[in-house]
């Protein structure tokens, strides 16, 4: 891939295009919003497929019961959305985490991309969003490298490169091997950061009652859902809540920087030790500086009430 042609794919796309979303869609909150976002962004998305990322927590018992809830949550969201046709098109993903940097974690999710990417061209990427732990995509990476030249990856991970802990945010840190392929193969990388940047994109309960709720049947489980997740540590208190995924959708629709800003910078290394490394060497990424809170949130609103 030429320099020219890798600053144009690190360019916000004109016109429609193919995608893919990975998400850990049952850890949070946000990522329900991301996925409505993006199925109901027709005018502007060819949804491929959806894959269920990995992940442990609270909520999960293990990484591949995270992954699995995920899948669940996914398809339970595509019935609320009236999508059922689009099932089909969800796979699972992997069951656990990279071992090392050189070793794929084979999953429908990881082939499903891998063998897809074949149909596109540096001219013409494969867009690939994530918003979840990195582990499907960089282990389709390793299993077809030609990814490299044919797709585009876009994932909220990782905090800002001014934070001193950069490495230390859920997306990033269960799975460095994979973030490590990611920010090190040459691939052309979209970096969204959570702490420092996106964090600002959040909501209120107030907020939701007016602009969604009653709108449809989906606007309103994510009014429940959000709100219960909310209640549920600040019940009684002023709240707000980030719905941070959104943001990484929203850069592929983001022409003339109308609800972000970003630059170009060499791509930095996450460490296991919570820290980036940095060489002013290393091939450039997409860094993601700034999000315009209000113009996002009223398009998304809007989109969401269809």
């Amino acid at each position: 891939m030429t320099i020219e042609q890798r600053i144009k794919n690190l360019t916000s796309p004109m016109g429609k295009i193919d995608v893919v979303l990975d998400t850990d869609a049952y850890n949070e909150i946000d990522d329900q919003f991301a996925i409505a976002y993006m199925l109901k962004s027709t005018d502007k998305f060819n949804v491929k497929g959806i894959c269920a990322a990995p992940f442990h927590n609270e909520k999960s018992e293990s990484y591949a019961d995270g992954m699995n809830k995920s899948y669940d949550e996914i398809i339970k969201l595509l019935g609320l959305m009236g999508r059922d046709d689009f099932n089909r098109e969800v796979y699972h993903g992997s069951k656990k985490y990279l071992p090392d940097e050189k070793t794929p974690v084979e999953s429908n999710a990881a082939d499903f991309m891998a063998y897809l990417a074949d149909e596109y061209t540096p001219e013409n990427p494969l867009y690939i969003v994530a918003i979840g732990a990195i582990t499907n995509v960089a282990s389709a990476i390793l299993i077809n490298p030609r990814m490299i030249e044919n797709c585009v990856v876009v994932w909220l991970g990782g905090n800002g490169r001014h934070i001193p802990v950069g490495s230390w945010e859920f997306n990033m840190i269960q799975d460095i091997p994979a973030a490590r392929v990611v920010f090190g193969c040459g691939i052309p990388l979209v970096q969204l950061p959570c702490g420092g940047v996106v964090d600002h994109f959040t909501t209120t309960k107030y907020e939701l009652e007016h602009w969604l709720r009653g709108k449809n049947v989906l606007c309103d489980y994510l009014v429940d859902n959000t709100i219960e997740a909310a209640e549920s540590y600040a019940a009684g208190k002023p709240w707000s809540r980030v719905i941070w995924d959104v943001t990484a959708v929203a850069w592929l629709m983001n022409e003339g920087n109308r609800f972000m800003s970003d630059v170009l910078v060499p791509a930095q290394i996450p460490e296991a030790d919570k820290h980036y490394s940095f060489d002013d060497r290393r091939h450039f990424i997409k860094y993601v500086y700034e999000v315009y809170r209000d113009a996002l949130m009223e398009h998304l609103f809007e989109t969401l009430a269809k």
